[in-house]
């Protein structure tokens, strides 16, 4: 009689272990998620609303997306790494961010995630370990829209001889046109030839991280020291160069610089997809923006880049700031099995048709994967534009010095003291002491 019961029993059971009963397998997979802590905002609903349903519905594995306000990641990350049901996933921006988190960061040497990098020497890594792996390579410098750049050339009163915006390969010719584009603007239709220089709070990351880089990295050039060193003090060599592009922004925007404390980067994107400015700073994640923003008049084809040019001697042979801040790290503090599906969930968005698609046409990354074949690199226009400028003859991209920086803080300080300039609060010269003096402190304090 026991034996009789038995059998069925362990038929059951078998079943059950074999899959045979779907309902119970889907509800122990769907229980499953990974938790991921987003650095961009702007891409935070390609995650939500688009990624995270479709690895679900591929593996019946949960993708929990969280996304830090601007500004906030490294305090978000500090916050929630210490809970109870901690990210899984979460992003680093270089050396000097992961040296933060190495008590929680896992070595990645032996996942699929790692496996797919084509170079491994873009890894960051601690003695044997593998704790960071890059997942985009991007650019940045300053877009334009060429259909308002090519109104402006065709005008018959134009103070410039030049033709077109292929032919601004230096400081003082991007200075004559814009200032003469001004004088123009209402025959152009555009409210200010840049579009408003955004300094409300969190929203200066692209003066006091991506702007600066342009002088550090001449000032690093010149004194012979490698990127991505520790560096004790700067003298900000180059800050007179940086106050040319500053001050032109500055004088030739669709906003007055007394109302730049309230500007936001979304504001400035719209009011370039809106056709009220011809320029913008920005890299080419900001391609999703522009083209998302509700009315927007700026077609594919004329969204283009040009590098940001200060007057510094040589520039006619630099190109875009090219570079990456974005690095994906794993929590070691975690259950070896949510490691594990962080890992695949990593090498699904990377590795896998549907993973790649979402990748090269809501994501717009330029990937280093060696997963992605040419005609699986991204078709938006800023990217394809970063690709431009990184074959062109002649051309040397500018490395991203910012990683050298030696604390969020001071990015914080100099970031104020070129609001404060801007209103007229600050001399250049005190923000000049401010970069240098920082600096100084910054380092002893975090070495």
């Amino acid at each position: 009689m026991k034996k009789q019961m038995f059998i069925p029993l362990l038929i059951v059971l078998m079943a059950m272990s074999s899959g045979v009963f779907a309902t119970g397998t889907q509800e122990t997979a769907a229980a499953k998620e990974v938790y991921f802590l987003n650095f961009k905002p702007e891409i935070a609903d390609v995650y939500a609303s688009k990624i995270a349903p479709a690895f679900e519905k591929e593996t019946g594995i949960k993708l929990k997306v969280v996304t830090a306000a601007s500004g906030t990641y490294a305090q978000t990350l500090k916050s929630e790494i210490a809970k109870s049901n901690p990210p899984v996933i979460f992003q680093t921006n270089g050396p000097i961010g992961l040296k933060d988190s190495l008590n929680y960061t896992a070595d990645l040497k032996n996942t699929g995630f790692y496996k797919m990098l084509s170079d491994k020497s873009m890894a960051l890594t601690n003695g044997d370990q593998v704790l960071a792996i890059p997942y985009a390579v991007e650019g940045y410098g300053i877009i334009y829209n060429d259909a308002i750049m090519r109104a402006y050339f065709a005008l018959p009163n134009k103070a410039v001889s030049i033709k077109s915006a292929d032919e601004i390969t230096n400081f003082a010719t991007l200075k004559a046109v814009v200032e003469d584009m001004t004088k123009h603007k209402a025959e152009l239709g555009i409210q200010g030839v840049f579009a408003s220089t955004s300094l409300a709070a969190g929203n200066q990351w692209r003066w006091q991280t991506h702007l600066v880089n342009v002088p550090l990295y001449y000032e690093m050039k010149d004194k012979g020291i490698a990127m991505g060193s520790k560096v004790p003090e700067i003298s900000f060599t180059y800050s007179d160069k940086m106050k040319n592009i500053w001050d032109l922004y500055l004088n030739n925007s669709t906003t007055a610089p007394g109302l730049l404390g309230s500007k936001s980067v979304d504001d400035s994107m719209a009011e370039f997809a809106l056709g009220q400015a011809a320029m913008v700073q920005n890299g080419n994640w900001g391609a999703s923006q522009i083209l998302g923003v509700k009315g927007n008049k700026v077609s594919d084809s004329d969204i283009k880049f040009l590098p940001i040019y200060t007057g510094i001697k040589g520039e006619e042979n630099a190109g875009l700031c090219v570079g990456t801040e974005n690095y994906l790290c794993i929590n070691k503090n975690v259950s070896a099995d949510q490691q594990a599906l962080a890992d695949q969930f990593l090498t699904w968005l990377f590795g896998s048709e549907t993973g790649k698609q979402f990748v090269k046409n809501d994501l717009m990354f330029i990937t280093p994967f060696n997963t992605f074949k040419d005609n699986e690199l991204p078709t938006d226009p800023l990217a394809k534009e970063v690709i431009r400028w990184m074959n062109k003859p002649g051309v040397n991209s500018v490395p991203w010095a910012f990683s050298m920086i030696p604390s969020e803080e001071w990015k914080n300080q100099f970031g104020a003291a070129l609001a404060d300039y801007s209103v007229g609060r600050k001399t250049w010269d005190q923000v000049k002491k401010v970069a240098v003096d920082a600096w100084k402190t910054e380092f002893a304090l975090t070495n």
